[in-house]
């Protein structure tokens, strides 16, 4: 990437991943808004930021066990949805995918987004302070770095740094985390964060900014929706009645034994994933966040992306947001109906941030290697006429 210019590079060959989430990117892109120049710009620099693995072909196995998304495609898309505004597409990679091993996959990371941020004018410097902290000689855990661009007009994206809080081990985690929030100035934040089960991510946002926000995510196993309710730390933010509807609507009327409905109603089935909640904050005077989002593994409430589509699209329009848009989108990244596989929809997200009105976002997987099949297949003649 160093020294190139924004679509210098050549089109990827046919039957690779970089061919496979180019077709995707475009036609999500077009879903968006974006203009055509801007889309193929995005598309390019998607290709460089993966690298090698990019020109691997799709019959051969993922290039590494990847934690960004059930099948390992390092490449995952979401679409964030606001009343009256066309969704806003975003893409969250692993640049250092296939490196070989951690250490490898955080040194190519950084390498990678340093270059793209040099390229876009972006600065990383709250990056560079926390190296040390979240890259050291023997990393361990799910991941080294994960990059999100948020895809505007322009061609230059928004940037988002995802980090390990256990790559110095999962007992540590805690420790890196507090470590992280006070050099970045938020010296009181870790404090106000809720109970968790394990640190996730530790995610900055870099560089073209209204609010830069520094986030801490934390997973959250077999917790009653009444608990998750409460685990806001907003001042402002959302009641706990809000945040329980909308895991109650994300996770449906399904049965089982993992206590999310936490008062004798209906139950999902167990699940291997936890709920997930990020805090971001964002005035370092204030010690407490000014963001609060709750994310909800729908693939795994859900007999097949058929029904999360369907409570997806009444979560939007419950929230006076647009929902057409949302099945092309999973049009525009796989031929297969969704009722033929489960996962395509990965997560719900719920977001409140203040001064701003509330957020949906619909997690969409690459499903480069393997579809998921569905708990209970759906007949062809079933779906026919939607």
């Amino acid at each position: 990437m160093t020294g190139s210019e924004p679509g210098a590079a050549q089109a990827p060959d046919a039957g690779t991943l970089g061919a496979h989430v180019t077709r995707q990117l475009l036609r999500l892109s077009e879903i968006a808004g974006l203009p055509d120049v801007d889309s193929h710009i995005y598309a390019r620099t998607l290709v460089e930021a993966l690298g090698p693995v990019s020109g691997r072909p799709l019959d051969l196995p993922p290039p590494s066990d990847s934690f960004l998304s059930d099948d390992h495609t390092p490449v995952e898309y979401s679409l964030s949805f606001e009343p009256g505004r066309a969704p806003t597409l975003r893409v969250l990679l692993e640049p250092g995918a296939g490196a070989g091993g951690l250490a490898r996959s955080g040194r190519t990371g950084l390498r990678v987004l340093r270059e793209l941020a040099g390229r876009w004018g972006v600065t990383t410097t709250p990056l560079d302070e926390l190296e040390d902290l979240f890259f050291p000689p023997s990393p361990e855990g799910p991941l080294a770095l994960w990059c999100a661009l948020e895809l505007r007009p322009g061609g230059v994206p928004r940037v988002k740094a995802y980090l390990n809080p256990a790559a110095n081990g999962p007992a540590h985690a805690a420790k890196t985390v507090r470590k992280a929030l006070k050099r970045l100035g938020h010296r009181r934040a870790f404090k106000a964060l809720p109970d968790g089960d394990r640190h996730l991510f530790f995610a900055l946002d870099l560089g073209d900014w209204d609010e830069p926000r520094v986030k801490v995510y934390l997973a959250h196993h077999d917790l009653p929706a009444a608990q998750v309710g409460g685990l806001s730390r907003m001042d402002d933010g959302p009641e706990p009645a809000e945040i329980e509807e909308f895991l109650r609507a994300a996770t449906g009327p399904e049965t089982g034994a993992d206590g999310l409905a936490g008062d004798g109603g209906p139950q999902p089935r167990i699940v291997r994933r936890p709920l997930q909640t990020c805090h971001a904050f964002t005035d370092t005077a204030a010690g407490r966040p000014g963001g609060f989002t709750l994310y909800v593994p729908v693939r795994d409430h859900a007999p097949h992306d058929g029904e999360a589509l369907a409570r997806a699209t009444a979560l939007l329009r419950r929230y006076g947001m647009d929902p057409a848009p949302l099945q092309p989108a999973l049009a525009a990244v796989t031929s297969r109906r969704p009722e033929d596989g489960v996962g395509l929809v990965a997560y719900l997200g719920l977001a409140h941030q203040h001064g701003r009105p509330p957020r949906i976002m619909t997690y969409i997987s690459s499903e480069a290697y393997e579809v998921r099949p569905p708990a209970a297949p759906v007949p062809a003649e079933a779906t026919a006429g939607r």
